[in-house]
């Protein structure tokens, strides 16, 4: 390592105090030995070279005015770093810049380097031969064969040569590179996301507040509910929709579930719920559609699985039902067969895509949208229950214009 960049690590380091003179040497910790008066690769503004001498005097009294250490750099007979190349040393030494042009790495027109423009062969000189007793250092650090001072190895040469061109901080340096611009879009997105889970938010009080005013497809922007149906007319009955599952717990969908499948779009199976859930079997739960964020009002759905308990009323507001396969499920309903049943409410059958066709065998006489999810791909759910709200948003709409 050549002396000047040697003190630059240094001084980036702020190991100055291991900086120590002994004699007409100077020791960089206990690794590195200099001659005081060894010209360095910094060049002055005047032409010549700053000594490792200067550049450590200079460096270690940088809190003393110029013109004061001009003064003291005098009284110890040290040549002094002009005015001009103050602060660009500096700023050098202290690696706020990684290089500078005042920086001259041309060893072989050193003094003391005789003859270094013409490089030694490897069968010349073997740098690996430790039992080579003619193999020294010369003052500067460098091995040379002692019957021939002036032959250099080559990889002493090489290492003589090397100019560091980036440190750890100069290697972060991005020039031309303006990171202001990624930070604010960075803040604008966290914005937006925050904007929109607040009016998420909002939009589920709207649903919640808005729950004994009725509801079509959606609610309207004017908070008028739309047209209503009742059990033997065409329009949706008074208050909120209906969606009926199965009370078995051998089907997919239940009581238990249904809430993260069509809120979340994740399917979770029902004894894992039913461990999970503290408290009595819920006799209502209410879900609300908001996958969509275009959505200016969510709507809400009551979710129940005993139809028995549903009053004359309560049946006009039924709009779907998850069906068992079986034909006791429909055993208390106020309709004479499945032709009136899936014309008046839209039915689903959940399945795994891996299930026999035998278990959809009746399903498949109905007028029944087949769902199919994964076993395992959960990632999968998300699209099950989009093409359930999908259809059942197409469904009510279809209803009310009707």
């Amino acid at each position: 390592m050549d002396p000047l960049t040697a003190l630059r690590e240094m001084t980036i380091r702020n190991e100055l105090d291991k900086i120590v003179r002994v004699g007409d040497h100077y020791r960089f910790g206990s690794s590195l030995t200099f001659p005081c008066t060894i010209e360095t690769a910094y060049r002055s503004k005047q032409g010549n070279r700053y000594t490792l001498e200067t550049l450590v005097y200079f460096i270690t009294n940088l809190t003393t005015k110029h013109h004061d250490y001009i003064r003291n750099a005098g009284t110890h007979k040290i040549p002094a770093v002009t005015l001009l190349d103050r602060k660009p040393l500096i700023e050098y030494l202290h690696g706020r810049v990684p290089s500078t042009d005042a920086i001259e790495f041309d060893y072989p027109n050193y003094p003391n380097y005789p003859n270094l423009n013409v490089l030694p062969t490897d069968n010349e000189f073997d740098l690996n031969n430790n039992d080579n007793e003619e193999n020294t250092l010369n003052p500067h650090g460098v091995l040379v064969d002692e019957q021939n001072p002036e032959r250099v190895s080559p990889m002493e040469f090489i290492r003589a040569m090397e100019r560091p061109l980036k440190d750890r901080e100069t290697v972060l340096e991005c020039r031309h590179r303006d990171f202001y611009s990624v930070l604010t879009a960075a803040t604008k997105r966290d914005e937006e996301r925050q904007k929109m889970e607040t009016q998420q938010r909002k939009d589920g009080l709207v649903a919640k507040n808005r729950i004994d005013r009725g509801f079509g497809d959606d609610l309207g922007l004017d908070g008028n509910p739309r047209a209503k149906m009742g059990l033997k007319g065409s329009k949706i009955g008074d208050g909120v929709p209906i969606i009926l599952v199965p009370s078995a717990s051998q089907t997919l969908i239940t009581i238990y579930n249904v809430k993260e499948f069509l809120e979340d779009g994740v399917f979770i199976p029902t004894d894992v719920k039913m461990k999970q859930m503290k408290g009595p079997k819920p006799e209502c739960v209410t879900v609300l559609k908001k996958f969509s964020s275009r959505d200016r009002v969510v709507t809400a759905y009551e979710v129940r699985d005993k139809p028995s308990a549903l009053k004359a009323e309560e049946w006009g507001r039924v709009v779907a039902v998850f069906v068992l396969g079986k034909e006791w499920q429909f055993k208390d309903w106020p309709f004479k067969d499945h032709v009136e049943i899936f014309n008046k409410v839209l039915g689903f059958y959940m399945r795994f895509e891996d299930d026999s066709v035998e278990s959809a065998k009746i399903v498949k006489q109905w007028n029944v949208k087949i769902i199919s999810i994964s076993k395992n791909k959960r990632h999968q759910d998300r699209a099950a229950a989009l093409d359930v709200w999908d259809r059942l948003e197409e469904f009510v709409r279809s209803r009310s214009r009707s």
